[in-house]
């Protein structure tokens, strides 16, 4: 089993920046693809960004493209998403999840290739 921590989330003006991680712990594997999604208040979850564990490819949604960064230390075990210039449309649960799927860009979006979530951490933007 996988255990997915997030945290650095809180509450930032909206043209602020916050950094999220997402700790994992039991059997991971640095080659895992980990993605972060959110879900706003009354909507679905969306996709927000995700990396490979192989060669550190990256793949965002639009709207957060060239706003948000994610990366990843493997020697913490642990992937971060850097996100500046946040509006309050960004207000939402961000979660991190880990697939044991290969990389690619079609895989990195759906929900369903993930089997390990976190519990999640609210980012508020206040406008």
């Amino acid at each position: 089993q996988v255990q997915l921590v997030e945290s650095g989330g809180g509450l930032v003006q909206a043209g602020g920046s916050l950094r999220l991680s997402c700790a994992a712990s039991g059997r991971t594997s640095s080659g895992s693809l980990v993605g972060w999604f959110r879900r706003a208040p009354g909507e679905e979850r969306e996709f927000v960004a995700a990396i490979s564990g192989n060669d550190n490819s990256t793949y965002y949604s639009d709207f957060v493209k060239g706003r948000f960064t994610i990366s990843r230390d493997n020697t913490k075990s642990t992937v971060y998403l850097q996100m500046n210039s946040l509006k309050s449309e960004d207000t939402a649960v961000y979660s991190c999840a880990l697939s044991r799927s290969p990389w690619a860009f079609s895989t990195a979006v759906k929900i369903n290739k993930y089997a390990f979530w976190g519990r999640g951490a609210q980012v508020t933007v206040s406008s």
